[in-house]
C-alpha cells in the first residue's frame, strides 16, 4: 500500500491514478528495475496520452461496446408511477494495436441540433442525455464544440461514459398482488405478472421477490411458469422465470399457514387490537431482470470509426442491455 501511494502521489499532488499504468510498474518482487531506469517514470506518465502505453500489439484488432441501462422505478399500490429514472453506461473492451483514434456517434438530440440536423433532433429517434460523465480519454473541448465523442482508448476494459435520463417510463414488467388472509388459519396470495415490452424481446432470469409475514409456515405454490421458492431468512417468496417473452402474462398462487398468535390477530382477539393483521411486513415487491438487445431510452450507436496510422481493419461489436436498478412495486 505504501508503494502504491508513493507512486500515485508526487509531492502531495495526484500523479497517476490509472490502475493499468500502476499495475505495469508496481510489483511484489524486489529490485525488479535496472539501476539506470530507477529514476525514470513510466513512459505513459510522460506521454501526452497517460492512460495508454505505446507499442501495444494484438493479433486480432477488436473493440467491444456495451450500452447498459438500469431502470429505477417505484410504482404506487394504485398503479401510478411515482418515480422513474434511467442510469446508463457505455462500457468498452479494447483490443486494438498501436495508438488508434476512435469516433463514436450516438443519436444524441443536442448533437443533431449542433450540426444543423434539426429534423432528426425533432424526430422520436433521438434522445436527450443528462448528467454525462466521460472517461479521461475523451476530448471534452471537441464534445463541447460539436458533441462529437472522440478519444484514444485505454487498452482493455473501461467505462467510456455514464449518463442519466429522468423520464417517464412505463413498467417493463408489471406485477399485481392480491393478498387474502383467511379467517384464523391461513393466508393466500395471487400474483399476476405481465411483460410490457415488444414481443420480439425476451427478459432473462426474471426474479419477482414478494414479501410475506415473518411467521408463516407450510408453504405451497402453484404457478403457470417458472419456479417458486420460499426464503424464510428473508421473509419472502421468490418467483423465478428463466425467459419472459414480451406481451405475456403469467399467474402464481401461494398458500401459507399462520401460527396461533397470528390467528388471534387475524380474528381481532388480541388486547387493544385493531381487528386485523399487522401489515408492517408489506414491503414493496422487487423485480430483477435483464433484457438483451434492448434499451429503454432508445439510445443507439450510429457509428464507431477506428482510425490508426498503419491502416489496419478492426472489428467493432455493439451490444445493448437493459436491466433492473432499484425496481419496486408497492403492494395494495
Amino acid at each position: 500500500i505504501y508503494e502504491l501511494l508513493d507512486e500515485t502521489m508526487d509531492h502531495g499532488l495526484p500523479q497517476s491514478l490509472d490502475s493499468t499504468i500502476l499495475r505495469s510498474f508496481i510489483t511484489q518482487e524486489g529490485n525488479r528495475m535496472a539501476d539506470d531506469s530507477k529514476s525514470k517514470p513510466p513512459v505513459a506518465l510522460t506521454n501526452a496520452v497517460s492512460w495508454r502505453a505505446e507499442g501495444i500489439k494484438h493479433k486480432k484488432n477488436e473493440i467491444f461496446l456495451d450500452v447498459v441501462e438500469k431502470l429505477n422505478l417505484l410504482v404506487a399500490a394504485n398503479g401510478t408511477v411515482l418515480h422513474s429514472e434511467i442510469n446508463g453506461a457505455v462500457k468498452m473492451k479494447s483490443f486494438l494495436s498501436g495508438m488508434p483514434e476512435l469516433k463514436l456517434g450516438l443519436n444524441d438530440k443536442l448533437m443533431f441540433e449542433a450540426t444543423g440536423r434539426a429534423n432528426q433532433a425533432r424526430s422520436g429517434k433521438s434522445v436527450e442525455l443528462e448528467d454525462i460523465k466521460f472517461h479521461q480519454c475523451v476530448r471534452l473541448a471537441r464534445f463541447e464544440n460539436d458533441r462529437t465523442i472522440s478519444f484514444i482508448p485505454p487498452d482493455g476494459e473501461f467505462d467510456l461514459m455514464t449518463y442519466r435520463l429522468d423520464t417517464h417510463v412505463k413498467p417493463l414488467i408489471w406485477v399485481e398482488a392480491v393478498v387474502e388472509p383467511h379467517r384464523g388459519s391461513r393466508i393466500e396470495y395471487m400474483i399476476k405478472t405481465r411483460s410490457q415490452f415488444k414481443t420480439r424481446s425476451v427478459a432473462n432470469n426474471v426474479e419477482i421477490v414478494i414479501p410475506v409475514p415473518p411467521d408463516v409456515d407450510s408453504p405451497s405454490f402453484k404457478s403457470s411458469v417458472g419456479n417458486v421458492t420460499y426464503l424464510p431468512d428473508k421473509d419472502a417468496v421468490v418467483w423465478t422465470i428463466k425467459q419472459f417473452h414480451g406481451g405475456r402474462e403469467y399467474l402464481m398462487r401461494a398458500h401459507f399457514g399462520l401460527p396461533s398468535i397470528s390467528r388471534e390477530e387475524a380474528d381481532g382477539d388480541h388486547k387493544g387490537g385493531s381487528g386485523g393483521m399487522d401489515t408492517s411486513w408489506k414491503k414493496p415487491i422487487a423485480v430483477k431482470f435483464e433484457i438483451p438487445y434492448f434499451t429503454v431510452s432508445g439510445i443507439q450507436v450510429r457509428y464507431l470509426k477506428i482510425i490508426e496510422r498503419s491502416g489496419y481493419q478492426a472489428l467493432p461489436w455493439v451490444r445493448y442491455i437493459t436491466a433492473n436498478g432499484d425496481y419496486q412495486l408497492r403492494m395494495a
